[in-house]
This record gives C-alpha cells, sequence and structure tokens, in this order.
C-alpha cells in the first residue's frame, strides 16, 4: 500500500527561517569579564533549556546571565543583543508562504518568548503558516517525543502525511520515530530536493 500524500509541511526556525549571530552576545559577555569560548555553555549556565521549556521567563534568564559577568551588565544592554541575533532567510520564508497555499504550514521550533515575540514582530512569523508551536509554550523541547505529540494534537497532523524541516540530525530522528517524514535542512536547494521527491510541489 502507498503512503498517503505530504498534506502538512513542519518548519524549524533556527537556521532554517533564521541564522544566528551569537559573537556580539558573546563578546558582550567577555568584555564584562565572562570567560568562554562559545555562548551555548554560558547560557547553559544560565538555564537556556529551563527558559526554551517555558519554567523560566525571558528576563528571568538574562537576569541569570548578568548575575555570570563579573563587571556590571544590564539586562536592557543584554536584552539588545539578544534580540539582535537572527538574520533572515528569505528564500526559506517565501517557500514556507509558497508551500500554505497547497500545504497545512506549521512552524515547530526551540524558542522562548523573548525570541518569538521578537521574531513574530519584526518578521511576522507568526503569519507564517497556519500555526507555531514554540517549545516555551509547549512546555518541552525538541527532541523529546512530548513536543511533536502536542504538535500532532495541536495542529491535527497524520504523521505519515507530515514532513518536518529541521537542521538537527536528533530532531529530525525524533520526527521520524513518531512516523513522520524529515528533511535535514542543509539549505534552500537541498531542501527543495527533498521536498520534491516526496511529491511536494514547490
Amino acid at each position: 500500500m502507498s503512503s498517503p500524500a505530504i498534506r502538512s509541511v513542519v518548519f524549524d526556525i533556527g537556521w532554517v527561517f533564521v541564522r544566528l549571530k551569537y559573537r556580539p552576545l558573546l563578546e558582550l559577555l567577555r568584555s564584562r569579564g565572562v570567560e568562554a569560548d562559545e555562548l551555548h555553555p554560558v547560557l547553559a549556565r544560565a538555564a537556556l533549556e529551563e527558559h526554551e521549556s517555558g519554567r523560566l521567563s525571558g528576563r528571568e534568564l538574562l537576569e541569570r546571565l548578568a548575575a555570570l559577568a563579573p563587571d556590571p551588565v544590564s539586562v536592557e544592554e543584554l536584552y539588545a543583543h539578544w534580540i539582535d541575533m537572527f538574520e533572515l532567510e528569505p528564500e526559506m520564508v517565501e517557500l514556507a508562504h509558497r508551500l500554505s497555499e497547497s500545504h497545512r504550514v506549521y512552524q515547530l521550533s526551540n524558542i522562548g518568548d523573548l525570541h518569538w515575540a521578537h521574531l513574530s514582530r519584526e518578521y511576522r512569523f507568526h503569519r507564517i503558516g497556519h500555526g507555531a508551536l514554540p517549545s516555551y509554550l509547549a512546555g518541552v523541547m525538541k527532541p523529546h517525543a512530548g513536543i511533536y505529540a502536542e504538535a500532532e494534537r495541536r495542529f491535527e497532523l497524520e504523521p505519515a502525511a507530515t514532513v518536518f524541516i529541521d537542521d538537527r540530525d536528533d530532531n529530525i530522528a525524533a520526527a521520524r520515530g513518531r512516523g513522520w517524514h524529515g528533511i535535514v535542512h542543509g539549505g534552500y536547494q537541498s531542501t527543495v530536493r527533498a521536498l520534491r521527491g516526496l511529491g511536494v510541489a514547490c
């Protein structure tokens, strides 16, 4: 028996719709005495996972970041750098808008309240497709099965008729584990080819 046609296309946000520029925030923290070669270990110390799971507000995250700095840094200064780290991928956003004319299109992303509010305000991400499930509202992050289950419930997804586009192998593996199709995003052209391989006209 053949597989059902793809009816729903679910997009990640980071490194799919936007690139992330971490360096300015890292340099700010280093200028205030935080010793780090990369930003992610610093964010982990400030409980980023708690933030992106909705258990820690954006302001609380920034307050924790400020507390890590030996020299004073204001929450307002951190906020300015926190939201100013995105570079839009217009081809991917346009692809999502185009697909929404023939498919159900959704967003599923590990993201906190401040970033989601900024992307909605500046780039109208809340207007892309037919719905979004940020992890801070789901209360759980990819690749935990719970966020995919919540997306299925909220968006009435049929796993075999759903394809997920994400830049991380582990997130795609988790989606495939629930019966979704998956595309590891490496760029616009390769993702379009993979969609066409699944019978999605784009």
